[in-house]
């Protein structure tokens, strides 16, 4: 008898739903050529970024929460990638 289980949400923490959030609203992205997370400083992409959290709140948390961890997500990210030269990213 085939078996399944049941599917985990993709996302299991507040830091991680806030990063996912972040990447699909464009307030953070990838460095092209080496990958690092950079804060794209968009400041319409943060707010929509509060928009989705309001809506689509992960259970459990306050838009309050939602909002913070946005902020210390970004807080934790540069601007730029740490192995690009100055002014390349």
């Amino acid at each position: 008898m085939l078996m399944t289980k049941e599917r985990r949400p993709a996302t299991r923490t507040l830091r991680g739903w806030a990063i996912s959030v972040l990447q699909e609203t464009s307030a953070i992205g990838e460095c092209e050529e080496h990958g690092w997370t950079q804060d794209r400083a968009d400041h319409h992409a943060r707010e929509r970024a509060v928009e989705v959290a309001r809506d689509h709140l992960p259970a459990g948390f306050s838009a309050e929460q939602a909002v913070a961890e946005f902020q210390d997500v970004l807080d934790t990210i540069g601007d730029t990638c740490p192995d690009c030269p100055v002014g390349d990213c």
